[in-house]
């Protein structure tokens, strides 16, 4: 089967994905039969384009790297992004727009378009989960399409797809975990001698922290990510703002170093548990002792532990993640919609 791609969103997550699709076109005609062409790529700032015939990735970066627009490639005129929706053609739409934590939007808007006009659509966009995952999973249904999301919950990782298709009739009741990369970087490197602010500086300059590192240290990211996992695998609507927040801002170095005089270390922990009718929510700072899977969690390394009602603790650890095992999240998602699994 031959698919039409669009990439909406071509930020370091997209253009990963498309090196990554040129890896995989061997092997993913040979293993299931698939091939493809990118008709169609959207970026906020550098223009959008529209190849009937498929786009070449090397005149795409250049483009880019030279700092001139994709309007230039594009076989159509474009006005905006759900214009290039409309006129892309594709089979499957890749929504990786930046994210707004407040509302979710334009993401939420994109997969609905997309949707509405017979996509399958695969996005690393938490805030189209959080605000509009029923939604989007009923027009899906209804258009005989799918709407998946693994990448919006670390990275590549297979989260969702877990209990989707290998965990049959588990219910999940509590998880925790550490799910933000960059404060717990931020917190190893405070261990090793600096202070908060050297922290979040280097945490910058290796590409983790945005030059607003807000997002990250005050907890939203953490929080919208437990807020995706409440929504999906617990079946309970869940914003940022229902969970239960606090930021690493007030954890001092001196704090750093009693801890480890303690056989302790600070985690910026992520939980949620069933209490009742009702899912009990936190994202907050906590001691963690030796004795926790999570103790051992260190750098931009992630770690989430599962507690079902038919199996003991589960636990999925995913090493130094980027924006490469972020593409491989949605590469999984396109192979996953179109073989039905």
């Amino acid at each position: 089967m031959h698919y039409k791609l669009a990439l909406l969103g071509f930020g370091n997550v997209g253009r990963a994905l498309m090196k990554l699709l040129e890896e995989k076109r061997e092997q993913l005609q040979k293993q299931y039969g698939l091939t493809f062409t990118v008709t169609g790529i959207a970026t906020g700032r550098h223009g959008r384009m529209i190849k009937a015939q498929g786009s070449d990735l090397t005149t795409c970066l250049h483009l880019l790297r030279t700092g001139r627009s994709l309007d230039l490639l594009s076989d159509v005129p474009l006005s905006d992004s759900f214009d290039f929706i409309r006129k892309c053609g594709a089979d499957v739409l890749f929504e990786n727009s930046p994210v707004n934590h407040q509302d979710g939007q334009p993401a939420v808007d994109h997969c609905r378009s997309a949707l509405e006009a017979g996509m399958h659509v695969a996005t690393a966009n938490k805030g189209t989960v959080v605000y509009a995952y029923r939604e989007l999973v009923e027009i899906a249904k209804a258009k005989e399409r799918k709407f998946y999301h693994e990448a919006t919950v670390m990275d590549g990782a297979p989260i969702f797809s877990l209990f989707r298709a290998t965990l049959p009739a588990a219910q999940l009741q509590a998880f925790k975990g550490v799910l933000n990369s960059t404060t717990n970087l931020i917190l190893t490197h405070m261990e090793n001698g600096g202070s908060f602010a050297d922290a979040v500086k280097y945490a910058q300059k290796v590409g983790l922290a945005e030059s607003d590192p807000s997002a990250d240290v005050d907890g939203w990211d953490a929080a919208i990510k437990v807020a995706a996992l409440v929504t999906v695998l617990m079946e309970v609507p869940c914003t940022p703002q229902q969970v239960q927040r606090k930021g690493i801002r007030d954890i001092t170095s001196q704090m750093i170093t009693k801890a480890r005089s303690n056989g302790q270390r600070y985690k910026l922990v992520c939980s949620a548990e069933r209490k009742d009718q009702e899912v009990q929510t936190q994202v907050a700072p906590e001691l963690v002792p030796i004795s926790s899977p999570l103790y051992s969690i260190e750098g931009s390394t992630s770690m989430i532990e599962f507690q079902t009602d038919v199996l003991g603790n589960l636990s999925v650890v995913e090493s130094n993640p980027g924006p490469e095992t972020t593409a491989y999240g949605l590469l999984a998602d396109f192979v996953n919609i179109v073989t039905g699994w």
